[in-house]
């Protein structure tokens, strides 16, 4: 409960209490701002209530937004232990068919000049 509610809920109670006494006594102005007083509680009450949805939604975002930012930094780490992987797996595969080509020169020669032919032959206009 913050302060508006509590003034707003006294304030409510102070015009009820005015609105009683003033009808007993007969005196309408008492009556008056008594139910004004109930009005003008009610409203304060209400707007404390709000206001403490309101600041409840806030940390429930701030708590939300916490909690995608570290899930975002966690899916950007794993992005880049994939990247390293993938990274490192291209750089072996890439040393293999160097060391493939350097120890097979003529199947690498032959397997060039087909996939020369085979290129010619897709790129030109009549078959």
């Amino acid at each position: 409960m913050n302060r508006d509610q509590f003034q707003g809920a006294s304030r409510h109670l102070k015009g009820r209490v005015q609105t009683a006494l003033g009808s007993l006594a007969g005196d309408p102005v008492r009556q008056v701002r008594g139910a004004a007083n109930q009005v003008a509680g009610g409203a304060q009450y209400a707007y404390g209530r709000a206001r403490d949805q309101a600041e409840d939604l806030a940390d429930d975002g701030r708590r939300l937004a916490h909690a995608a930012r570290k899930r975002a930094d966690d899916l950007v780490q794993d992005g880049r232990h994939a990247a390293r992987t993938v990274r490192r797996r291209g750089e072996s595969y890439g040393r293999q068919a160097l060391h493939y080509a350097d120890g097979h020169r003529t199947n690498t020669l032959l397997g060039i000049a087909a996939l020369a032919f085979a290129a010619g032959w897709l790129v030109r206009r009549s078959r």
